[in-house]
Protein backbone atom coordinates (compact mmCIF):
# COMPACT_ATOMS: atom_id res chain seq x y z
CA UNK A 1 0.00 0.00 0.00
CA UNK A 2 1.13 3.55 -0.73
CA UNK A 3 0.86 7.02 0.70
CA UNK A 4 -1.41 8.97 -1.66
CA UNK A 5 -2.31 12.65 -1.72
CA UNK A 6 -5.96 13.06 -2.76
CA UNK A 7 -7.30 16.32 -4.20
CA UNK A 8 -10.42 17.04 -2.13
CA UNK A 9 -12.56 19.83 -3.57
CA UNK A 10 -15.43 19.34 -1.16
CA UNK A 11 -17.58 17.57 -3.76
CA UNK A 12 -19.01 14.07 -3.76
CA UNK A 13 -16.60 12.70 -6.39
CA UNK A 14 -13.37 13.54 -4.58
CA UNK A 15 -14.95 12.43 -1.28
CA UNK A 16 -15.69 8.96 -2.63
CA UNK A 17 -12.29 8.76 -4.30
CA UNK A 18 -10.65 9.34 -0.92
CA UNK A 19 -12.95 6.86 0.82
CA UNK A 20 -12.18 4.09 -1.69
CA UNK A 21 -8.44 4.58 -1.31
CA UNK A 22 -8.74 4.45 2.48
CA UNK A 23 -10.72 1.21 2.20
CA UNK A 24 -8.03 -0.27 -0.04
CA UNK A 25 -5.57 0.27 2.80
CA UNK A 26 -3.62 3.23 1.46
CA UNK A 27 -2.28 5.95 3.73
CA UNK A 28 -4.34 8.88 2.45
CA UNK A 29 -3.78 12.59 2.91
CA UNK A 30 -6.54 14.96 1.76
CA UNK A 31 -5.52 18.23 0.09
CA UNK A 32 -7.74 21.15 -0.88
CA UNK A 33 -6.38 23.73 -3.29
CA UNK A 34 -6.84 27.33 -2.20
CA UNK A 35 -7.33 29.13 -5.50
CA UNK A 36 -8.38 32.55 -6.73
CA UNK A 37 -12.04 32.39 -5.77
CA UNK A 38 -11.33 31.39 -2.16
CA UNK A 39 -8.57 33.88 -1.52
CA UNK A 40 -9.79 36.92 -3.40
CA UNK A 41 -13.48 37.41 -2.84
CA UNK A 42 -16.85 35.71 -2.55
CA UNK A 43 -17.47 32.38 -4.24
CA UNK A 44 -20.68 30.84 -5.45
CA UNK A 45 -21.79 27.95 -3.20
CA UNK A 46 -21.86 25.58 -6.18
CA UNK A 47 -18.29 26.20 -7.23
CA UNK A 48 -15.64 23.64 -6.38
CA UNK A 49 -13.19 25.70 -4.41
CA UNK A 50 -14.94 28.27 -2.24
CA UNK A 51 -14.98 28.42 1.56
CA UNK A 52 -17.84 25.92 1.66
CA UNK A 53 -15.77 23.47 -0.37
CA UNK A 54 -12.85 23.71 2.06
CA UNK A 55 -15.12 23.08 5.04
CA UNK A 56 -16.86 20.13 3.35
CA UNK A 57 -13.53 18.58 2.43
CA UNK A 58 -12.31 18.97 6.00
CA UNK A 59 -15.52 17.38 7.28
CA UNK A 60 -15.18 14.35 5.01
CA UNK A 61 -11.50 13.95 5.85
CA UNK A 62 -12.36 13.97 9.56
CA UNK A 63 -15.06 11.33 9.01
CA UNK A 64 -12.57 9.14 7.11
CA UNK A 65 -9.91 9.61 9.79
CA UNK A 66 -7.34 11.10 7.45
CA UNK A 67 -5.33 14.33 7.69
CA UNK A 68 -6.43 17.36 5.69
CA UNK A 69 -4.23 20.16 4.36
CA UNK A 70 -4.99 23.32 2.40
CA UNK A 71 -2.51 24.18 -0.35
CA UNK A 72 -2.27 27.85 -1.29
CA UNK A 73 -1.98 27.93 -5.09
CA UNK A 74 -3.64 31.33 -5.55
CA UNK A 75 -0.60 32.92 -7.18
CA UNK A 76 -0.04 30.24 -9.82
CA UNK A 77 -3.77 29.77 -10.40
CA UNK A 78 -4.25 33.48 -11.01
CA UNK A 79 -1.26 33.63 -13.36
CA UNK A 80 -1.87 30.45 -15.34
CA UNK A 81 -5.68 30.23 -15.35
CA UNK A 82 -7.34 33.56 -14.59
CA UNK A 83 -4.91 35.80 -16.49
CA UNK A 84 -4.90 33.39 -19.44
CA UNK A 85 -8.72 33.41 -19.43
CA UNK A 86 -8.79 37.20 -19.62
CA UNK A 87 -6.02 37.36 -22.23
CA UNK A 88 -7.77 34.86 -24.50
CA UNK A 89 -11.03 36.79 -24.51
CA UNK A 90 -9.03 39.95 -25.17
CA UNK A 91 -7.68 38.17 -28.28
CA UNK A 92 -11.19 37.30 -29.45
CA UNK A 93 -10.87 33.65 -28.43
CA UNK A 94 -12.88 31.44 -26.07
CA UNK A 95 -10.70 29.71 -23.45
CA UNK A 96 -11.35 26.56 -21.43
CA UNK A 97 -10.25 27.32 -17.84
CA UNK A 98 -10.84 23.76 -16.58
CA UNK A 99 -8.22 22.45 -19.01
CA UNK A 100 -5.79 25.17 -17.92
CA UNK A 101 -6.42 24.41 -14.25
CA UNK A 102 -5.68 20.72 -14.68
CA UNK A 103 -2.69 21.35 -16.95
CA UNK A 104 -0.94 24.14 -15.06
CA UNK A 105 -2.21 24.15 -11.46
CA UNK A 106 -3.95 21.07 -10.11
CA UNK A 107 -1.69 18.19 -11.14
CA UNK A 108 1.56 20.14 -11.16
CA UNK A 109 1.05 21.61 -7.69
CA UNK A 110 -0.34 18.36 -6.27
CA UNK A 111 2.74 16.46 -7.45
CA UNK A 112 5.00 19.03 -5.84
CA UNK A 113 3.04 18.84 -2.58
CA UNK A 114 3.11 15.04 -2.72
CA UNK A 115 6.91 15.07 -2.90
CA UNK A 116 7.06 17.46 0.06
CA UNK A 117 4.72 15.21 2.08
CA UNK A 118 6.50 11.99 1.15
CA UNK A 119 3.55 10.68 -0.86
CA UNK A 120 4.08 8.18 -3.66
CA UNK A 121 1.15 9.28 -5.79
CA UNK A 122 -1.78 11.63 -6.22
CA UNK A 123 -5.45 10.94 -6.84
CA UNK A 124 -8.47 12.93 -8.01
CA UNK A 125 -12.17 12.29 -8.53
CA UNK A 126 -12.00 12.54 -12.32
CA UNK A 127 -13.95 9.98 -14.33
CA UNK A 128 -11.00 8.60 -16.28
CA UNK A 129 -9.04 5.38 -16.09
CA UNK A 130 -5.33 4.74 -15.80
CA UNK A 131 -3.79 1.52 -17.08
CA UNK A 132 -0.28 0.32 -16.33
CA UNK A 133 1.25 -2.39 -18.49
CA UNK A 134 4.70 -3.28 -19.79
CA UNK A 135 6.29 -0.29 -18.08
CA UNK A 136 3.93 2.23 -19.70
CA UNK A 137 1.10 4.21 -18.13
CA UNK A 138 -1.81 5.26 -20.35
CA UNK A 139 -4.94 7.30 -19.75
CA UNK A 140 -8.28 5.92 -20.93
CA UNK A 141 -11.78 7.34 -21.07
CA UNK A 142 -14.03 6.77 -18.05
CA UNK A 143 -16.42 3.82 -18.26
CA UNK A 144 -19.37 6.18 -17.81
CA UNK A 145 -19.29 8.05 -21.11
CA UNK A 146 -21.79 10.58 -19.79
CA UNK A 147 -19.27 11.60 -17.13
CA UNK A 148 -16.01 10.86 -18.94
CA UNK A 149 -13.55 13.71 -18.24
CA UNK A 150 -10.55 12.69 -20.32
CA UNK A 151 -11.14 15.76 -22.50
CA UNK A 152 -9.97 18.00 -19.64
CA UNK A 153 -6.71 16.15 -18.99
CA UNK A 154 -4.83 16.33 -22.30
CA UNK A 155 -2.48 19.02 -21.00
CA UNK A 156 -1.17 17.34 -17.86
CA UNK A 157 2.58 16.59 -17.80
CA UNK A 158 3.36 13.19 -19.32
CA UNK A 159 5.96 12.37 -16.63
CA UNK A 160 3.17 12.56 -14.03
CA UNK A 161 1.27 9.56 -15.47
CA UNK A 162 2.92 6.82 -13.35
CA UNK A 163 1.94 8.66 -10.15
CA UNK A 164 -1.76 9.14 -10.92
CA UNK A 165 -4.74 7.32 -9.40
CA UNK A 166 -8.36 7.70 -10.52
CA UNK A 167 -10.56 5.55 -8.25
CA UNK A 168 -13.80 6.52 -10.02
CA UNK A 169 -12.76 5.58 -13.54
CA UNK A 170 -14.83 2.38 -13.64
CA UNK A 171 -17.88 3.83 -11.87
CA UNK A 172 -20.99 5.75 -12.90
CA UNK A 173 -22.15 8.93 -11.21
CA UNK A 174 -25.15 7.11 -9.75
CA UNK A 175 -22.86 4.49 -8.25
CA UNK A 176 -20.67 7.19 -6.73
CA UNK A 177 -23.69 8.92 -5.17
CA UNK A 178 -24.87 5.59 -3.76
CA UNK A 179 -21.45 4.87 -2.28
CA UNK A 180 -21.38 8.29 -0.62
CA UNK A 181 -24.81 7.71 0.91
CA UNK A 182 -23.82 4.24 2.11
CA UNK A 183 -20.79 5.70 3.86
CA UNK A 184 -22.68 8.64 5.32
CA UNK A 185 -20.44 11.23 3.70
CA UNK A 186 -21.54 14.83 4.21
CA UNK A 187 -21.20 15.56 0.48
CA UNK A 188 -23.43 12.68 -0.70
CA UNK A 189 -26.27 14.93 -1.88
CA UNK A 190 -24.21 17.98 -2.73
CA UNK A 191 -25.00 19.33 -6.24
CA UNK A 192 -22.30 19.35 -8.87
CA UNK A 193 -20.29 22.51 -9.43
CA UNK A 194 -21.44 24.24 -12.60
CA UNK A 195 -20.05 27.75 -12.70
CA UNK A 196 -16.51 28.90 -13.44
CA UNK A 197 -15.12 29.11 -9.92
CA UNK A 198 -13.47 32.51 -10.35
CA UNK A 199 -16.57 34.07 -11.95
CA UNK A 200 -19.02 34.06 -9.02
CA UNK A 201 -21.52 36.29 -10.86
CA UNK A 202 -21.84 33.70 -13.64
CA UNK A 203 -21.05 36.34 -16.29
CA UNK A 204 -17.46 36.19 -17.53
CA UNK A 205 -17.75 39.75 -18.83
CA UNK A 206 -17.80 40.97 -15.21
CA UNK A 207 -14.34 39.46 -14.76
CA UNK A 208 -13.07 41.03 -17.97
CA UNK A 209 -14.27 44.47 -16.85
CA UNK A 210 -12.58 44.05 -13.48
CA UNK A 211 -9.20 43.06 -14.94
CA UNK A 212 -8.97 45.00 -18.22
CA UNK A 213 -8.87 48.76 -18.60
CA UNK A 214 -12.16 50.30 -19.75
CA UNK A 215 -10.34 51.60 -22.84
CA UNK A 216 -9.37 48.09 -23.98
CA UNK A 217 -10.49 47.32 -27.57
CA UNK A 218 -12.54 44.36 -26.28
CA UNK A 219 -14.98 46.89 -24.78
CA UNK A 220 -15.05 49.35 -27.68
CA UNK A 221 -17.78 49.67 -30.28
CA UNK A 222 -17.17 47.94 -33.58
CA UNK A 223 -18.80 46.66 -36.73
CA UNK A 224 -20.91 43.55 -37.21
CA UNK A 225 -20.14 42.39 -40.74
CA UNK A 226 -20.99 39.51 -43.04
CA UNK A 227 -18.34 37.20 -44.46
CA UNK A 228 -18.45 39.37 -47.58
CA UNK A 229 -17.54 42.43 -45.48
CA UNK A 230 -20.94 44.17 -45.54
CA UNK A 231 -21.75 46.03 -42.33
CA UNK A 232 -25.15 45.07 -40.89
CA UNK A 233 -24.91 46.56 -37.41
CA UNK A 234 -22.76 47.66 -34.50
CA UNK A 235 -21.68 45.97 -31.28
CA UNK A 236 -20.53 47.39 -27.93
CA UNK A 237 -17.44 45.19 -27.57
CA UNK A 238 -16.19 41.97 -29.17
CA UNK A 239 -15.31 40.66 -25.70
CA UNK A 240 -18.97 39.76 -25.30
CA UNK A 241 -19.02 37.35 -28.25
CA UNK A 242 -17.86 33.83 -29.02
CA UNK A 243 -17.92 31.74 -32.19
CA UNK A 244 -21.28 30.02 -32.63
CA UNK A 245 -23.20 32.62 -30.64
CA UNK A 246 -26.66 33.79 -31.80
CA UNK A 247 -27.66 36.08 -28.94
CA UNK A 248 -27.04 39.82 -29.27
CA UNK A 249 -26.78 39.95 -33.07
CA UNK A 250 -28.69 42.30 -35.40
CA UNK A 251 -32.00 41.13 -36.82
CA UNK A 252 -33.61 41.64 -40.18
CA UNK A 253 -31.52 39.18 -42.15
CA UNK A 254 -34.44 36.86 -42.87
CA UNK A 255 -32.54 33.91 -41.38
CA UNK A 256 -30.70 33.17 -38.12
CA UNK A 257 -27.25 34.72 -37.80
CA UNK A 258 -24.28 33.20 -35.97
CA UNK A 259 -20.89 34.54 -35.00
CA UNK A 260 -18.40 32.80 -37.29
CA UNK A 261 -15.28 34.83 -36.55
CA UNK A 262 -13.97 37.56 -34.23
CA UNK A 263 -11.32 39.97 -35.52
CA UNK A 264 -9.83 41.82 -32.54
CA UNK A 265 -7.47 43.95 -34.63
CA UNK A 266 -10.34 45.60 -36.51
CA UNK A 267 -12.86 44.98 -33.68
CA UNK A 268 -15.18 43.27 -36.16
CA UNK A 269 -17.63 40.52 -35.29
CA UNK A 270 -18.23 38.45 -38.43
CA UNK A 271 -21.59 36.72 -38.83
CA UNK A 272 -23.07 34.19 -41.21
CA UNK A 273 -25.54 31.36 -41.63
CA UNK A 274 -25.38 28.12 -39.67
CA UNK A 275 -23.66 26.37 -42.57
CA UNK A 276 -20.85 28.93 -42.38
CA UNK A 277 -19.88 27.45 -39.00
CA UNK A 278 -18.90 24.17 -40.67
CA UNK A 279 -15.30 23.50 -41.60
CA UNK A 280 -13.22 20.66 -43.02
CA UNK A 281 -10.40 20.61 -40.54
CA UNK A 282 -8.64 22.32 -37.66
CA UNK A 283 -5.19 23.56 -36.70
CA UNK A 284 -4.07 23.04 -33.09
CA UNK A 285 -1.26 24.81 -31.23
CA UNK A 286 0.30 24.44 -27.77
CA UNK A 287 0.49 20.68 -28.24
CA UNK A 288 0.99 18.20 -25.41
CA UNK A 289 1.38 14.45 -25.90
CA UNK A 290 0.59 11.71 -23.36
CA UNK A 291 1.53 9.04 -25.90
CA UNK A 292 3.65 8.89 -29.04
CA UNK A 293 2.39 11.57 -31.46
CA UNK A 294 0.47 10.22 -34.46
CA UNK A 295 2.33 10.41 -37.76
CA UNK A 296 1.04 12.33 -40.79
CA UNK A 297 -1.58 10.22 -42.53
CA UNK A 298 -2.67 8.51 -39.30
CA UNK A 299 -6.37 8.11 -38.57
CA UNK A 300 -7.45 9.41 -35.17
CA UNK A 301 -10.51 10.77 -33.40
CA UNK A 302 -10.67 14.37 -32.21
CA UNK A 303 -13.05 15.86 -29.65
CA UNK A 304 -13.65 19.60 -29.98
CA UNK A 305 -15.93 20.22 -26.98
CA UNK A 306 -16.52 18.39 -23.71
CA UNK A 307 -20.01 17.20 -24.61
CA UNK A 308 -19.32 16.69 -28.31
CA UNK A 309 -18.91 13.24 -29.86
CA UNK A 310 -15.45 12.40 -31.21
CA UNK A 311 -14.88 13.05 -34.91
CA UNK A 312 -12.94 10.88 -37.32
CA UNK A 313 -9.96 12.76 -38.67
CA UNK A 314 -6.65 12.30 -40.49
CA UNK A 315 -3.35 13.89 -39.49
CA UNK A 316 -2.43 16.22 -42.35
CA UNK A 317 0.77 17.62 -40.83
CA UNK A 318 2.57 17.74 -37.48
CA UNK A 319 5.23 20.20 -36.36
CA UNK A 320 4.90 23.20 -34.05
CA UNK A 321 1.19 22.90 -34.82
CA UNK A 322 -1.04 19.97 -35.78
CA UNK A 323 -3.37 20.07 -38.78
CA UNK A 324 -6.26 17.63 -38.96
CA UNK A 325 -8.62 16.91 -41.84
CA UNK A 326 -12.11 15.77 -40.83
CA UNK A 327 -13.79 12.80 -42.48
CA UNK A 328 -16.80 15.09 -43.06
CA UNK A 329 -17.46 18.79 -42.44
CA UNK A 330 -18.11 19.62 -38.80
CA UNK A 331 -19.20 22.65 -36.81
CA UNK A 332 -18.18 23.88 -33.37
CA UNK A 333 -14.54 24.67 -34.08
CA UNK A 334 -13.93 27.57 -31.70
CA UNK A 335 -10.47 29.19 -31.38
CA UNK A 336 -9.22 28.95 -27.80
CA UNK A 337 -11.07 25.73 -27.01
CA UNK A 338 -9.34 22.35 -26.90
CA UNK A 339 -8.95 19.75 -29.61
CA UNK A 340 -8.27 16.40 -27.92
CA UNK A 341 -7.02 13.32 -29.75
CA UNK A 342 -7.99 9.73 -29.01
CA UNK A 343 -7.16 6.34 -30.43
CA UNK A 344 -10.10 4.25 -29.34
CA UNK A 345 -10.39 4.72 -25.58
CA UNK A 346 -6.84 5.99 -25.19
CA UNK A 347 -6.09 9.68 -24.69
CA UNK A 348 -3.18 10.61 -26.97
CA UNK A 349 -2.89 14.32 -26.22
CA UNK A 350 -4.19 17.52 -27.69
CA UNK A 351 -3.81 21.23 -28.22
CA UNK A 352 -5.59 24.55 -28.32
CA UNK A 353 -7.67 25.32 -31.40
CA UNK A 354 -5.83 27.93 -33.42
CA UNK A 355 -8.11 28.18 -36.42
CA UNK A 356 -10.72 26.23 -38.39
CA UNK A 357 -9.70 25.09 -41.87
CA UNK A 358 -11.85 25.05 -45.01
CA UNK A 359 -14.90 26.97 -43.80
CA UNK A 360 -18.39 26.46 -45.30
CA UNK A 361 -20.37 23.78 -47.13
CA UNK A 362 -20.74 23.05 -50.81
CA UNK A 363 -24.15 23.41 -52.45
CA UNK A 364 -24.51 19.63 -52.46
CA UNK A 365 -23.63 19.41 -48.75
CA UNK A 366 -26.11 22.17 -47.93
CA UNK A 367 -29.02 20.62 -49.80
CA UNK A 368 -28.24 16.93 -49.28
CA UNK A 369 -28.73 14.10 -51.77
Amino acid sequence: MARILVAMSGGVDSSVAAALLVEEGHEVVAATLRTFCYSSGPSHPRTCCGVEGVLDAKSVAHALGIPHVVLDVAETFTRDVVEDFVAEYARGRTPNPCVRCNSFTKFRDLLEAARDLGAEGIATGHYVRVERKEGETVLLRGRDRKKDQAYFLWGIPRPSLPYLHFPLGDLTKDEVRHMALQRGLATARKPESQEICFVPSGDYRDLLRSRLDASHPAFQEGRVVTLQGREIGRHSGYGGFTVGQRRGLPGGAGHPLYVVEIRPTSREVVVGRREDLFCRGVELEGLNWLASPPLPGAEVEVQLRHRAPPLKARVASLGETLRLEFARPEMGVTPGQSGVLFLGERLLGGGVIRTPLGRGLSEEERTGP
